[in-house]
């Protein structure tokens, strides 16, 4: 799950300015897994949507597509474990917020639907793990 979490995240610099996230936003996106993260701000939900847009995730109808959402977690070491699991959680916390008509609001509370999932199934990758990898990474440049 931090492969692809991280992985996820490559396309936030991108959406930054469409989403009109503030430089204290994007910061704040980074502790999405720590368990007092908020899901308040309609521009988080916007930079999903971005996001989930730039990998080609979503259908014309905001909604998630299946197949590319597989392919791209299975990109991932491990993915081939997760993708079902994952794309399942997505689209159960799908159907309970359908009716939401603004799509940043939707996709926002869809994020906190499944993160609330993937803690409870034990999937969520903790922040000392995710901030390994971002030192690691920042070293090897």
């Amino acid at each position: 799950m931090k492969d692809v979490t991280l992985g996820f995240g490559e396309a936030l610099q991108h959406c930054r300015e469409e989403s009109q996230l503030s430089e204290d936003e994007m910061e704040e996106f980074f502790h999405f897994w720590r368990e007092d993260f908020k899901f308040e701000q309609r521009a988080l939900g916007c930079a999903l949507l971005c996001m989930s847009r730039y990998f080609d995730l979503l259908t014309d109808s905001h909604r998630m597509h299946h197949e590319n959402t597989d392919r791209f977690i299975k990109s991932f070491p491990n993915g081939e474990l997760l993708s079902q699991q994952m794309v399942d959680i997505i689209h159960e916390c799908e159907l309970q917020h359908d009716a939401e008509p603004d799509h940043c609001l939707r996709v926002l509370r869809i994020a906190e639907c499944f993160k609330g999932a993937c803690q409870h199934r034990g999937i969520a990758p903790t922040m000392e793990q995710l901030m390994a990898e971002f030192i690691m990474e920042a070293a090897a440049r």
